[in-house]
């Protein structure tokens, strides 16, 4: 059988590509893939992780299939807590995650989308949470990790219409960080995946820990916890090195091992 993921080390930087076109649909077996090569990521952390797709789609949604097979409310629980753990645990890797849009992106792949750091979108790209065909709301996080970029009545809107959106509006929405020619594409968003793994990894790792609190508590929770976290950078042999270097060759000099 065909490997629907394919995980693949460059140096610092890991690419995560959903390999199973033409649809790159979401079935019970490119989930379990997709769990494995994130447990690979947990297990040995790159610096940064890119996350793309094969095809002229990114994805073309999920398996109908894998809803039918669901006789009653209990079965259909189990699978989505199991599809729910997917994003949630991409959201948790403590290193820079970015997702490559490059064409549509429907429901499931939309909903990890949003649980990466950031998004780059080529200019052709569209996205749609389109569970609303099958009488269903996206069960994958995307409603609310949508709602924390774009606002609630942004969500609202996009997941009851079903409709699909470009690149550009998104962008204008605060969901993708940066619509990107699609001549080049691929070629770019690994260039600026590989920037970001070449950083302070433990630095950014810190930042997505107070963007973590913000978004639980907002401000007053993130200043509960920004003064520790930062503190704790000064064990990072990346600190260290980065403040003699300044003060040495002064900005901009200084190299990054993760460490």
């Amino acid at each position: 059988m065909a490997t629907s993921i394919r995980l693949d080390r460059e140096d610092s930087l890991a690419v995560l590509t959903i390999a199973s076109p033409p649809l790159n649909l979401y079935t019970a077996e490119l989930q379990d893939e997709l769990g494995e090569a994130i447990g690979e990521l947990e297990a040995t952390p790159p610096r940064a992780a890119l996350i793309r797709a094969e095809g002229k789609i990114v994805s073309g949604g999920v398996d109908v299939s894998l809803f039918d097979a669901q006789t009653n409310a209990a079965e259909a629980k189990v699978l989505f807590d199991e599809m729910l753990a997917i994003p949630d645990r991409i959201a948790a890797l403590p290193f820079p995650t970015v997702f490559a849009a490059h064409g549509l992106c429907l429901t499931w792949a939309f909903e990890v989308a949003v649980a990466c750091d950031l998004i780059l979108a080529s200019e052709k790209a569209k996205f749609g949470l389109v569970e609303r065909v099958v009488g269903l709301t996206p069960t994958m996080g995307g409603t609310q990790r949508l709602a924390a970029r774009a606002g609630v009545g942004r969500a609202k809107e996009f997941v009851m219409t079903g409709a699909t959106y470009d690149a550009a509006t998104l962008e204008r929405w605060n969901v993708v960080n940066r619509v990107l020619p699609v001549d080049g594409f691929d070629e770019a968003v690994r260039a600026f995946t590989n920037d970001l793994a070449q950083g302070p990894t433990r630095a950014h790792a810190a930042t997505k820990k107070v963007l973590e609190h913000y978004e639980h508590g907002g401000v007053a929770e993130a200043n509960e916890h920004i003064t520790t976290i930062a503190a704790g950078l000064f064990d990072t042999e990346d600190l260290r090195g980065a403040v003699k270097s300044f003060l040495a060759d002064g900005p901009g000099k200084a190299t990054f091992t993760g460490r």
